[in-house]
């Protein structure tokens, strides 16, 4: 809607997950790092873990499309804690037709470990990712387990990459899961981005969205980065806003008065937490 008035090829701050966006602040640049190293050297688990809206799932859409395409990759997007049975679902993943699929769990268990052993016989390595994964139950995580025991040649068939909420962490701490745990190499938290990553992760999507970094006037970001307290999804959801009322005030620039009116209906509507606008201008009182 507003990209042509201010010189922009796209939106910048969509809340879909889009590698293109993906600012590398040192802990993103390491978590992704981690989960290059678990891809390479074939490790069993991998987890990562971050706040609602820190950005894994932005991540983990890069890392897809960096692995290589010989690679098996079955991705699993929607859990639940009454999944019962993660055989069909990952299978299904992987593109396999489960219409005919035993009902029996040890046949289902025997056609999972045909399937991986067809596939280490290509030459091609099977890799699950499992996002939401603060979703699954205990017993759907001790599955995850027995299913990474097959093994050929001294080699795992089934590498797993789980990213979740920090929830999950605690989950993986339960006493009947510490046999999970022990086989976990690869174990990352993804934290919020500080206050000077948040700036230049304003200016980083404005410029990969093809626009100027002055598009946002410096006070302006900097009531942003405070308000979304480091959290990118939340960013993107202000800056949006605020390019839009921006637009329909046909001006060129954000500045600190827009975004204060934006904080405040994000508030009203409940998107936001209650935050005191005096509090704000008594804060940034230079700004707005």
């Amino acid at each position: 809607m507003y990209e042509a008035h201010f010189g922009l090829q796209t939106k910048p701050f969509s809340l879909s997950p889009d590698p293109r966006f993906l600012y590398f602040s040192k802990r993103h640049a390491q978590a992704y790092a981690m989960l290059e190293y678990g891809i390479r050297e074939q490790v069993g688990f991998a987890v990562v873990t971050g706040e609602v809206g820190a950005g894994k799932t932005t991540l983990l859409r890069k890392l897809l499309d960096d692995l290589d395409d010989r690679d098996n990759i079955a991705l699993v997007s929607h859990t639940h804690p009454n999944l019962q049975s993660l055989i069909p679902t990952v299978l299904d993943a992987f593109g396999v037709m489960v219409d005919e699929l035993p009902q029996d769990s040890s046949a289902q268990y025997r056609f999972f470990v045909d399937f991986l052993l067809e596939q280490y016989r290509r030459g091609r390595r099977s890799i699950l990712i499992i996002d939401e994964a603060q979703n699954l139950s205990a017993p759907a995580l001790e599955q995850l387990r027995l299913l990474s025991n097959v093994n050929a040649d001294g080699h795992l068939l089934l590498q797993t990459l789980l990213v979740g909420q920090p929830e999950l962490r605690d989950t993986l701490k339960r006493p009947d899961l510490r046999q999970f745990a022990q086989r976990i190499s690869v174990d990352f938290f993804l934290p919020k981005l500080s206050h000077k990553e948040a700036l230049a992760y304003i200016d980083h999507r404005v410029e990969v969205a093809g626009g100027n970094a002055e598009l946002f006037e410096a006070n302006a970001k900097t009531l942003l980065a405070y308000v979304a307290k480091g959290l990118p999804r939340m960013i993107n959801n202000l800056c949006d806003m605020s390019l839009v009322y921006t637009f329909g005030e046909g001006k060129d620039q954000v500045d600190s008065r827009t975004v204060m009116a934006v904080i405040k209906d994000k508030c009203e509507s409940g998107i936001l937490p209650m935050v005191s606008m005096k509090e704000l201008r008594q804060t940034f009182s230079k700004a707005v």
